[in-house]
């Protein structure tokens, strides 16, 4: 099979394009004259087979191939790795934001392992960590943090972790990923909710009855809180254990089947695009959902059940990368504090440096810092931030064996210098725009294939007319060397990695323009 080629001719029609829409948006038109001749450069390499070693879009077969086929065939005699594999890589070969497979595809990346790997592949920041001399003695006698922690663990949160947190906040805690770090959570908010119970009965934190001691052993209140609850949103994504699945609202595959708790759902803002042309329609639906907000804390309230905490992402990710404005998180956050719960900004997905700020929720522009900031993916570990107040009153009441990894928090402060020093922030907001561009070009001239198209920093999606059409969409561009996610019912998703620049802008838009033609024959 032959690299994928798109002529110049073709793809300088769509980059003019780029430029008329960049007149009617609001995007920085100052950073496109690179990509556009950039676009040029690589159209002319590719035409010529003019690709370096490890670099580039090469195709070798359809994907899944053949090789591919045979280790999933192997692969389901020993369990499946939970039956959703789409393809096996190569990881020695991979190298940047190229993904090889197990076919010899060279595919470009802009799915990232589902937005978890910040640097691409092979990463000389992360080669270089592996060298540290704290690595080797870090994975072979691997500490239980949470009891017995090297002593360099404070030192190197302060380097990373701390370095980087929200403002206000002083306080982290890790964990394995994203899922044990909300549900932990969840038991934090808990444990701070009952507390506050127990001080308005003139009782300590820690100043248990007899009988909340033995109750909770058979999971019967009084010992256990059984009336208390979290508040998630339709179309929210926080992990598949058990309280994080009662949170989560995105897809039925998740949920079928498993038991959930007694806890309320509100409805997410569903915004029309672009926005300049509904901004009445969209403060309208943000303002229903928050009235709805508001009536199910008053109505929990009411009934004895009060609501201990309201968990929410920047981005509802999987369920369809739905958005909001900074007015709604504002109000939200507002409602919160009317009614005493915790505010929980799950940042997962959104987190370092993706939206193109270090935590998404700074776009927002919160008089106060939300009371929980939960993080993975991108930060190679899981953990969350909190305010001093939900510091858990005893000891084991937040605990498991690992408690997270320390050979990742070497890691992620490898990720950190290669954030700073090779300025990937700003190349975020630079490449965000360009891409957002493209896009929204592509929605003007083909509408029928390409709707909705929304973001910030590089999380970014568009819609297609039907879920058929989407995964079509997502095959074909895998075909033609760009592997891209898909999300909620009928939209593509791009989560490339942060060292994502204009050269690989230009090579995706050579093969999403060939993309395009194929599907509008």
């Amino acid at each position: 099979m032959m690299p994928v080629l798109v002529s110049a001719r073709r793809t300088s029609a769509l980059m003019c394009g780029v430029r008329r829409i960049a007149q009617t948006t609001h995007i920085d038109t100052k950073a496109f004259p690179p990509v556009f001749q950039m676009v040029d450069a690589t159209s002319r390499a590719a035409e010529n087979h003019d690709v370096l070693p490890g670099k580039g879009i090469m195709m070798k077969t359809k994907v899944p191939g053949p090789q591919t086929q045979k280790l999933m065939d192997q692969l389901k005699t020993q369990g499946g790795m939970g039956g959703a594999v789409a393809f096996f890589g190569d990881y020695t070969a991979s190298t940047g934001c190229y993904l090889v497979d197990a076919d010899g595809n060279r595919m470009l990346d802009m799915f990232s392992q589902i937005s978890s790997l910040p640097l691409g592949y092979n990463h000389p920041y992360l080669q270089n960590a592996l060298s540290d001399p704290l690595m080797a003695s870090f994975a072979h006698s691997r500490a239980a943090l949470g009891m017995l922690p090297p002593k360099e663990l404070p030192d190197l949160l302060k380097e990373t972790f701390l370095k980087i947190a929200p403002n206000g906040m002083t306080r982290v805690q890790t964990m394995l990923c994203g899922s044990s770090a909300n549900e932990n959570v969840f038991k934090a908010i808990f444990f701070w909710k009952r507390a506050k119970e127990r001080a308005a009965e003139g009782r300590a934190a820690t100043d248990f009855t007899e009988e909340e001691l033995s109750s909770c052993m058979s999971n019967q209140a009084p010992g256990c809180a059984n009336n208390l609850s979290i508040m998630s949103f339709s179309g929210g994504f926080h992990g598949r254990t058990l309280g994080a699945l009662t949170c989560t609202h995105s897809k039925t595959v998740h949920k079928i089947d498993v038991p959930a708790f007694d806890w309320p759902t509100a409805p997410f803002p569903r915004l029309r695009y672009p926005l300049e042309s509904h901004q009445d329609h969209n403060q309208r639906e943000e303002q229903r959902c928050l009235d709805e907000v508001r009536r199910i804390f008053q109505c929990r309230l009411e009934e004895g059940r009060p609501v201990a905490g309201v968990i929410v992402e920047p981005v509802l990710s999987e369920g369809g990368d739905l958005h909001a404005s900074p007015e709604f998180f504002k109000n939200l956050q507002r409602a919160c504090k009317d009614f005493d719960a915790a505010f929980i900004v799950d940042e997962v997905q959104t987190g370092v440096c993706a939206s193109g700020h270090m935590w998404a929720h700074e776009a927002w522009g919160l008089k106060d810092t939300p009371d929980f900031v939960c993080f993975s993916k991108k930060a190679l570990l899981g953990g969350y931030y909190y305010k001093d107040e939900f510091q858990p009153p005893q000891g084991y009441r937040i605990f498991n064996t690992w408690m997270g990894d320390a050979t990742k928090i070497l890691f992620f402060r490898a990720v950190l210098a290669a954030i700073e020093k090779e300025g990937l922030q700003a190349l975020v907001h630079t490449v965000g725009a360009q891409l957002m561009g493209i896009l929204k070009f592509a929605a003007c001239s083909h509408p029928e294939l390409v709707t909705n198209v929304r973001g910030v920093g590089t999380i970014i999606a568009f819609d297609c007319a039907t879920p058929a059409l989407r995964d079509q969409f997502a095959a074909q561009m895998r075909n033609n060397g760009v592997y891209v996610g898909t999300n909620g019912t009928q939209s593509i998703r791009f989560r490339p990695s942060l060292n994502f620049n204009l050269e690989h802008v230009a090579e995706f838009t050579r093969v999403f323009q060939q993309t395009l033609s194929q599907l509008a024959e």
